[in-house]
């Protein structure tokens, strides 16, 4: 039996049209973001951005007969502005922002369960869907608080993060009430289809290795993982006696730990939660950084979606960084200091709003550079 769902995208001029079976659940995401800097080194000026997905998640035992199968797609189309560049900071400041537009399909992937407990998950996949994730961080805005800043800046063009996936074989074993370890084996040099250079099917640029292990329960998570590039980089600032950048081996560890400490189903919560990575520190402006935060869920009293969240991120520049702006005649500070605000609430069933705060010190590394000040306005809509 097909059930027929009718959606009018705000901003689009046409409606689009979304079907469904039992076999496969699909939905339409859109967030749009109206970012203004307020403070900065550049004219303050507003900028629209905007993020969509089409998601389908289908049980292959039910489609096809595929027994213990499940497959993921996720076409993903980008829009608008760039308000980083206004701001000047090293770790930006808009989770949905891109240096270029196109149509992707940004996951497609087949997992297989195997026993009880593990699965094997195969396809173009975002690492960090499930590494170095902490759901209680997934309501702030600043990229940061995705996959740490020295990992997201690793590779020859990046990890398999938004907004360019990888293909990846990745495994997991979860055990009874107590935790779940997890590795995944992903293309060095990411791209999706839709991105400018395609697919890689070459591995030219070798693997990405990562590992992490943790307790995770209701209310709780600590975890660590370690990842590894198999193939070396250029050195982000360092080069030989010819000018020839030197090369070095992408590699470090991060830990993730979050604690519910009031609150529980159906009620006022407050959750808390802290990261902190490190890395070989010399292929990225990054040699690590922490994250720290809190999150309120059911903050209104008879506003079952009402959210708050604080967040505060602090990324660590390389010596190798730090050398180079003081070749330039700019002090450089030991890290970029960043504090996020927000707040969100269900307005209607399919529409989402959610303002947000950001300000970030020593932006870029400096030395105590202007502060700059970010307003958002995310208006999220879901069919």
């Amino acid at each position: 039996m097909k059930r027929f769902v009718f959606a009018l995208m705000l901003g689009c001029t046409s409606p689009t049209y979304v079907f469904a079976q039992r076999a496969v659940d699909v939905h339409l995401e859109e967030a749009i973001d109206i970012a203004s800097v307020a403070r900065g080194g550049y004219r303050d000026r507003t900028y629209v951005l905007d993020d969509t997905h089409l998601t389908a998640d289908a049980d292959l035992a039910r489609l096809v007969g595929w027994q213990g199968a499940t497959a993921h797609f996720d076409v993903m189309s980008t829009m608008g502005g760039r308000p980083n560049a206004a701001a000047g900071t090293l770790q930006g400041v808009d989770n949905i922002e891109v240096a270029s537009h196109h149509v992707r399909l940004f996951e497609a992937w087949v997992e297989q369960r195997i026993g009880e407990h593990s699965t094997v998950r195969a396809g173009a996949y975002d690492l960090n869907s499930e590494f170095y994730a902490n759901g209680s961080a997934g309501l702030l805005i600043s990229p940061s608080f995705g996959a740490g800043s020295e990992l997201a800046a690793s590779g020859p063009n990046g990890p398999s993060i938004f907004p360019s996936t990888a293909l990846t074989v990745r495994v997991e074993h979860r055990f009874d009430h107590l935790g779940y370890i997890r590795a995944a084996a992903l293309n060095g040099a990411a791209g999706c289809l839709g991105d400018p250079q395609g697919l890689d099917f070459s591995f030219r640029q070798g693997l990405l290795l990562i590992g992490e292990a943790g307790v995770e329960r209701p209310g709780l998570k600590i975890a660590g993982g370690y990842w590894r590039y198999t193939q070396r980089h250029d050195d982000y600032t360092r080069v030989d006696a010819d000018g020839v950048p030197l090369q070095h081996v992408d590699h470090g560890g991060y830990a993730i730990a979050e604690l519910q400490l009031t609150g529980g189903e159906g009620k006022r919560s407050l959750t808390v939660f802290g990261r902190a990575g490190m890395s070989g520190g010399a292929s990225t402006p990054f040699q690590g950084g922490w994250q720290a935060g809190f999150l309120l869920e059911r903050l209104v009293a008879g506003r079952p979606d009402s959210q708050a969240s604080f967040g505060m991120s602090r990324g660590v520049t390389t010596p190798g960084y730090r050398a180079m702006l003081l070749d330039a005649g700019t002090p450089p500070s030991r890290a970029e200091t960043s504090f996020e605000l927000t707040y969100s609430d269900r307005l209607a069933k399919w529409l989402t709003v959610q303002p947000d705060v950001q300000f970030i010190t020593d932006r870029g590394g400096v030395e105590k550079a202007r502060g700059v000040l970010v307003g958002t306005l995310r208006l999220t809509i879901a069919l």
